[in-house]
């Protein structure tokens, strides 16, 4: 209950903040690039209940693939400084607000992802999903890691989104009102420019709990050890797309950053 009031506090106290920013940015929007202002897409909530999440538009509405990497032609000149920056993200307050996200929590993705790692989920969305944790602070550029990967879809699935999820399971097993607040602090730092990315780390992670293992085999984990592959059923990257709701020549921001992680 009292993390719950927590998110509703500083997520309207922030909304009513930035609204004269998030009007202005919205008429510029829509001045650089036909589309609407805010972009929506399905992502799954807590207790697998789906909701549409929110952030700015940063892409021009032409055909293109379905990922962004790196300096993708349709993101527009505004858009480029929303994302470095993360004010796109703002809108998921209203998110907050509506009950449908919490200020820290693991953060939401598409249905296929949920169906892929379906135990993992299970656990994890026993809770609100969130705006930031310390699998999203660990991964503050997952983008450029994708960047420079043969084939990031198969990156992503199979080696960083096993991570993040020990990692998101790690914290959920110990998280405290407290942890939050350190989790808060750590991703503002993670944000601001010139700011050490290793602030907090241990304050955040350090906890009786061990991480739990997520198993899968043939597959080289981040620091080069060998795993097991996860014990769960392939979804078809055909499924992804069905979910996101986009066709391979359809091109809007549902050529999403992998996974909507704010700090990449």
């Amino acid at each position: 209950m009292l993390k719950r009031l927590v998110d509703v506090f500083v997520a309207a106290s922030l909304l009513l903040l930035f609204s004269p920013l998030l009007v202005l940015l919205c008429v510029l929007i829509r001045r650089e690039s036909r589309g609407p202002a805010i972009f929506r897409q399905t992502r799954m909530g807590r207790n697998f209940k789906p909701f549409e999440i929110l952030k700015l538009r940063t892409m021009r509405e032409v055909p293109g693939a379905m990922i962004t990497l790196g300096h993708d032609q349709r993101i527009t000149r505004l858009g480029r400084w929303l994302r470095r920056t993360r004010i796109d993200e703002i809108p998921q307050f209203w998110n907050v607000l509506r009950g449908e996200m919490s200020l820290v929590g693991p953060r939401p993705v598409v249905p296929a992802l949920t169906f892929q790692f379906r135990e993992q989920y299970q656990r994890l969305l026993q809770v609100r999903p969130g705006l930031t944790d310390p699998a999203t602070i660990k991964y503050c550029r997952e983008n450029e890691l994708l960047a420079v990967s043969e084939n990031p879809l198969a990156f992503f699935w199979s080696v960083i989104t096993p991570e993040k999820l020990r990692i998101s399971m790690a914290y959920q097993e110990s998280a405290t009102l407290l942890r939050d607040l350190l989790v808060l602090l750590q991703t503002a730092l993670v944000l601001l420019p010139g700011t050490g990315r290793q602030f907090l780390p241990r304050l955040v992670m350090n906890s009786e709990h061990p991480l739990p293992p997520i198993r899968h085999t043939g597959m080289q984990s981040l620091r080069g050890r060998q795993t097991e592959e996860p014990s769960v059923q392939r979804v078809p990257v055909e499924l992804l797309i069905a979910s996101i709701g986009v066709s391979s020549n359809a091109a809007s921001d549902t050529s999403v950053r992998m996974d909507s992680n704010p700090l990449c």
